[in-house]
């Protein structure tokens, strides 16, 4: 069988056909949707079922029908045959559809990504996304005080309610080290699919794993932190004025129970 020729890379698709001007006419004037980010590798992903599952609960909700996940993946795999790949950076995209059609899917294309490894600073700012267990597209909160926080020297914001309530990053979870245990923040968040599937593989690894309220001002009480997205994880060396522990043990641990995830074919 012939490997087809790869195409230059962002490359997207609308419903199986390469994009036209049009289809990105739409997705540009239009921001209401839902997607996925995922990393596949050699035609694999990680947490395959956490991310159709998130597509399906979102297009339920979004536009009241469920979205198979046998036709999804159809998508991402033809998305990638067509550009002639199998190590990419996948999103796929849940467009509200003109006509009969309930739902457009918008899969894109770009090249493997992972996260920086090195130390993260961040800067508190009060922000909640609206419908926070959404993953969608467009946030103007979360690009507007990323950029804030960039310009005023850090890497990134951690976003909190007005009661001072640690909710994720712009970007991603956050999950905080006592000591004993992984902590997340019980809080309006993304559950984002890194932080599901450490969730399921920590306690196999002999890491506790809970959720307990965590405030901005008692951030200090924890050794150390970490953030997460579909790109991986990095420590977190300072929220603010307050210092942490970059625990190369913790993140090595961290990292082994990520990696014992299965890969599964897209």
């Amino acid at each position: 069988m012939t490997t087809p020729a790869a195409v230059p890379l962002p490359y997207a698709e609308f419903d199986g056909h390469p994009a036209t001007e049009d289809d990105l006419r739409g997705a540009a004037f239009s921001g209401y949707g839902h997607f996925t980010a995922m990393q596949v590798r050699g035609g694999r992903v990680r947490g395959r079922e956490h991310h159709l599952e998130r597509l399906d609960s979102a297009n339920r909700e979004l536009f009241a029908h469920p979205l198979d996940g046998g036709s999804v993946r159809e998508r991402v795999r033809h998305a990638l045959r067509s550009a002639g790949t199998a190590d990419a950076s996948v999103r796929v995209h849940g467009l509200r559809a003109p006509g009969p059609r309930a739902t457009t899917l918008m899969v894109t294309v770009r090249g493997p990504a992972r996260m920086e490894p090195g130390p993260r600073t961040l800067m508190s700012v009060p922000y909640a996304r609206t419908a926070p267990h959404l993953k969608r597209p467009g946030d103007f909160g979360q690009t507007y005080y990323g950029d804030l926080a960039r310009r005023a020297g850090y890497d990134d914001a951690l976003l909190t309610l007005p009661d001072g309530s640690v909710t994720e990053g712009a970007i991603t979870n956050i999950g905080f080290w006592d000591g004993t245990s992984v902590v997340w923040p019980q809080a309006p968040a993304l559950r984002g699919i890194t932080m599901t599937l450490l969730e399921r593989q920590l306690p196999g690894a002999g890491v506790r794993s809970l959720r307990r309220a965590v405030n901005r001002e008692g951030v200090g009480a924890y050794r150390s932190a970490f953030v997460t997205n579909s790109q991986g994880m990095a420590p977190v060396a300072r929220i603010d004025d307050t210092a942490f522990t970059v625990d190369e043990e913790l993140m090595e641990r961290l990292a082994a129970a990520y990696e014992a995830a299965p890969w599964e074919t897209v």
